[in-house]
């Protein structure tokens, strides 16, 4: 029996972009089933109309079978509709069992909650799937895959039939997914349907039984799992041959030009969020910094970065002390950052690809001379940039909203590479876009390095700290666990130390 159905589904914006064309799509009852396509295809904006975050222009929706109208979350998981999105939605100051029975708790008499009875719900669901959480401990300091059970359970208790992961592994350890693979087949068992979207297609591979492939807001075509090969899969994502050809060759770093020493933090709320971390970066290498989410790599980056205050330690620059100093200064000093939330903080998205890739030396020449803002060099920039860097555009003049989140992330990057700055902090570059961006932006980050340029990769992503990494810094509870030369390393190992499993007992500051 069919689970659900999009029928001829299409979806204009107001703003005339076309997110699903005509969409037929079939997911079976009782299988895992993969959507795949590079950023922009239309994946995302199907999985929301199937959860009511978005309704459709056009075409049918079927669930088991019978014609419906989604118009809200709520009424999807009243139809036996789940989704774990890529970003948790738990509240961090609530505990494991609140977070899961928000909306939903049992009552004792008219007022109060009946939270015995909430805590044998929840067990006998986690008991199911072998889950262990601490029902009443805060959701605020614990491990990502802990966080991605509590939705899993959410979903569950809450009647899901059929469960939409967004990119469900994006900041789990190899241990950790073959951990939700083991529980989604378990799931899938049981009769529950799962639809799973990611990048990552060896994942898909290892876990789907059929996979749909979605290009230009259209499908291009469904597929046994047993059928097609990763780049057959590639190709039909991009429409075209597609070679990878990542490329680091060995080199001999420079000078150093950035020094970490005893960097001390306590958050707000007093947790203790990195302790004497040290380190240092020379020039003509990349330098990567492991961890799962959560373990002070945000606040680290946002300390070196002068968006975050009150820290004690030392960091110089060129032997000059800088802790403390204003983002701008900073930045005119040779620190370039490309953030992880490129929405948020990487760009405004209401100016033009063109604006964003000045915003910072609008000021400067060629852009404005002494009193007038030059606009025809700005758009000549903007122009160069996009062939450049490869950026899907009508032209610089296009609002950056309007991109997809790859060429989204390309005008950040280009931002940031093209402003000559000695270090560059890449903060998670590739998350969430998908594999020909990805291979790009990783491409140019080898390029800054080959050209005497010192990077510092922050990424959660092991294949790609593998890939482009001269040597690796895992952090782990706030600490520098180990320091490696990336010589035969593998993912597995590395997740080790991310988890906590291991830990170098002598950690050297430089290799």
């Amino acid at each position: 029996m069919k689970a659900i159905e999009a029928v001829e589904i299409t979806k204009v914006y107001p703003n005339g972009v076309v997110a699903n064309r005509n969409v037929n799509l079939s997911v079976e009852e009782g299988e895992v089933h993969a959507i795949v396509g590079e950023n922009g295809a239309g994946k995302t904006t199907l999985m929301k109309i199937f959860f009511g975050m978005e309704k459709p222009t056009s075409g049918e929706i079927r669930v088991f079978g019978r014609p419906v109208h989604i118009s809200s979350p709520k009424e999807a998981i009243a139809l036996g509709i789940g989704m774990v999105h890529q970003h948790f939605m738990l509240v961090p100051s609530f505990s494991v069992a609140e977070n899961i029975m928000l909306g939903i708790e049992p009552k004792k008499g008219f007022f109060s909650i009946d939270f015995k009875k909430m805590e044998e719900i929840i067990g006998d669901y986690a008991k199911q799937l072998n889950f262990d959480v601490p029902i009443w401990e805060k959701v605020l300091d614990l491990p990502v895959g802990v966080k991605q059970r509590i939705e899993i359970l959410k979903a569950l208790v809450r009647g899901a039939k059929i469960l939409i992961l967004d990119e469900p592994s994006s900041v789990l350890t190899p241990q950790e997914v073959d951990d939700l693979f083991e529980v989604l087949r378990k799931l899938v068992k049981n009769g529950l349907t799962v639809i799973f979207i990611t990048h990552k297609l060896n994942e898909v591979k290892q876990i789907a039984d059929r996979i749909t492939v979605m290009r230009n807001a259209q499908v291009v075509g469904t597929y046994d799992n047993r059928n097609i090969t990763e780049m057959q899969i590639v190709e039909l994502m991009i429409g075209r041959k597609f070679e990878y050809d990542i490329k680091r060759e060995r080199r001999e770093p420079g000078e150093v030009v950035l020094t970490v020493r005893d960097l001390d933090y306590f958050r707000e709320d007093g947790a203790h969020v990195l302790k004497d971390v040290s380190f240092s970066l020379r020039s003509g290498e990349i330098l990567a910094i492991a961890g799962l989410e959560g373990n002070g790599q945000k606040e680290l980056v946002e300390i070196l970065t002068g968006l975050r205050e009150k820290a004690k330690g030392e960091i110089l620059l060129n032997g000059e002390k800088v802790l403390g100093q204003h983002p701008w200064h900073l930045r005119k000093k040779g620190i370039a950052h490309i953030p992880e939330d490129r929405i948020e903080v990487g760009c405004a998205l209401d100016l033009s690809i063109a604006e964003n890739l000045i915003s910072d030396r609008y000021h400067s020449q060629p852009f404005s001379g002494k009193l007038v803002y030059r606009k025809s060099q700005v758009i000549d920039f903007g122009k160069k940039v996009l062939r450049e860097y490869n950026i899907k555009a009508k032209s610089p003049h296009t609002m950056v909203r309007m991109l997809s989140g790859g060429n989204m992330q390309k005008v950040v990057v280009a931002r940031e590479m093209t402003n000559h700055a000695q270090v560059i902090i890449a903060n998670q570059p590739t998350h969430g876009i998908d594999v020909a961006s990805s291979e790009f932006i990783r491409k140019k980050l080898i390029e800054a390095r080959d050209n005497g340029r010192a990077v510092l990769l922050i990424s959660t992503d092991l294949q790609e700290v593998l890939q482009i990494a001269d040597r690796i810094l895992v952090l782990y509870k706030g600490e520098i666990v180990a320091h490696l030369k990336n010589e035969d390393l593998n993912e597995t190992e590395l997740g080790y130390y991310m988890l906590g499993v291991k830990r170098q007992e002598k950690i050297q500051g430089s290799l």
